[in-house]
C-alpha cells in the first residue's frame, strides 16, 4: 500500500476489479510506519469504502478493515481503527507472527505474545483474517480457535522470505479455520496447492503430514469460508443460489478420476495452465484460454511503462 496514494486507493482497485470481471475484497493496510497523518489517512480510507459498499452493495466487491502487522500498529492506532471500525459490522485483516521479530516485538514492548494483545485490543474475532500465524504458539492458537479468527497460509511467499513454516496442521487440528492464499507471491493457487503438499512434508521430514484431502480442504472449503466473510451469497460451491463462480479445465486423466483420488489428481496432474473457461458471477471472463474483458496487450506495454517509471523514480531517490 503506497503512503503516497491513500485517499481513494480501494476505489482505484476496485475499479481494475470491476473491469476484470473478478471477484474481490478490499481493505487498506493501516500502519504507524508514515505517521500519524498516514494511520489516520489509511483508517478513514477503510471506513470510507466499507461506507461506500453498505451505501451501494456490488456483488463482486467486498470490504474490511486493514491493518498491516502488529508491530508497525501501536495500541492507541489499534483502539482508534476498533473506534472507527463501530457499527462497520466488519473484521479486520491484520498479518501476525509472519517473522520471530514480530513476537519478539510484542514480547518487548507489552509483555504478552501478538494475538494475547491483537485478542485484548479486540481485534480478534469471526469476521478477522489472520496472514501467516508461523510463529504462534499453542496459547495464541487457542486464542484464534476461541475467537473464531481464520487464518490465511502463505507458503511460496513464506518460503521466498526465509521466515519459516507456520503449523497448519496443529491449527486445523484445533479447530481453526485456514485457508490457503498467495499473499501476492504469483496468482497460481494451484502451484500453492503444490508448494504446500511438498513444503510440510520437508519441513516434518515425514511424508504422511498434510495429506492431499486435507489439503483441499483447505484451499476450497475453508477459502470459500473465507471468502463469505466479504460477500453475501455461497462462494465456492455449485448450488442454486451461490455465485456461479466456475473454472472449466482441459485435464485428461491417466488413471480413473473418482471423487476419492480427485485431490491427488489435483495435486499431481492439474496445474493453471489447463484452465481453458473462466467463469465469475455468470459472467464469461475467458473462453478458450482467451481472456474476453481485458486487453492483455495493452495491459502489458502499460506495465512495461510504469515499471520503467517507478525504477527511474527510485533511482532517483538513491
Amino acid at each position: 500500500a503506497s503512503p503516497n496514494h491513500i485517499d481513494g486507493s480501494l476505489d482505484a482497485l476496485a475499479a481494475a476489479a470491476t473491469a476484470s470481471g473478478l471477484r474481490v475484497g478490499l481493505c487498506y493496510e493501516v500502519t504507524d510506519r508514515n505517521g500519524e497523518a498516514g494511520a489516520k489517512a489509511g483508517i478513514a480510507e477503510n471506513v470510507r469504502f466499507i461506507k461506500r459498499l453498505r451505501a451501494n452493495p456490488d456483488p463482486k466487491l467486498g470490504a474490511s478493515f486493514g491493518l498491516h502487522a502488529a508491530f508497525t500498529v501501536s495500541n492507541e492506532t489499534l483502539a482508534a481503527c476498533l473506534d472507527a471500525a463501530k457499527g462497520l459490522d466488519t473484521g479486520f485483516h491484520i498479518h501476525v507472527a509472519e517473522d520471530k521479530a514480530d513476537e519478539v516485538d510484542s514480547l518487548n514492548q507489552y509483555g504478552i505474545r501478538v494475538a494475547e494483545r491483537l485478542e485484548q485490543q479486540g481485534i480478534l474475532g469471526p469476521k478477522t483474517l489472520v496472514a501467516h500465524a508461523i510463529h504462534v504458539d499453542a496459547n495464541e492458537m487457542a486464542i484464534f480457535q476461541r475467537t473464531g479468527t481464520k487464518i490465511s497460509h502463505q507458503p511460496r511467499s513464506n518460503m521466498n522470505n526465509a521466515v519459516g513454516v507456520a503449523e497448519v496442521e496443529q491449527m486445523l487440528n484445533e479447530g481453526i479455520t485456514v485457508g490457503l492464499g498467495n499473499d501476492g507471491f504469483t496468482n497460481n493457487m494451484f502451484t500453492e496447492i503444490h508448494t504446500a503438499y511438498l513444503l510440510h512434508r520437508v519441513s516434518k521430514g515425514d511424508p504422511r503430514v498434510m495429506p492431499g484431502d486435507r489439503l483441499i480442504g483447505m484451499a476450497f472449503k475453508n477459502n470459500a469460508a473465507i471468502a463469505e466473510l466479504f460477500f453475501p451469497k455461497p462462494v465456492g460451491q455449485l448450488a442454486s443460489g451461490a455465485f456461479a463462480d466456475i473454472i472449466l479445465l482441459d485435464y485428461v486423466p491417466y488413471t480413473p478420476l473418482t471423487a476419492g483420488n480427485y485431490p491427488w489428481q489435483l495435486i499431481f496432474g492439474m496445474d493453471g495452465s489447463h484452465v481453458t473457461h473462466t467463469i465469475a458471477g455468470g459472467q464469461l471472463l475467458m473462453a478458450d484460454r482467451q481472456v474476453l474483458v481485458l486487453d492483455e496487450v495493452e495491459i502489458a506495454q502499460k506495465a512495461m511503462t510504469l515499471a520503467t517509471e517507478v525504477w527511474q523514480r527510485v533511482e532517483a531517490m538513491s
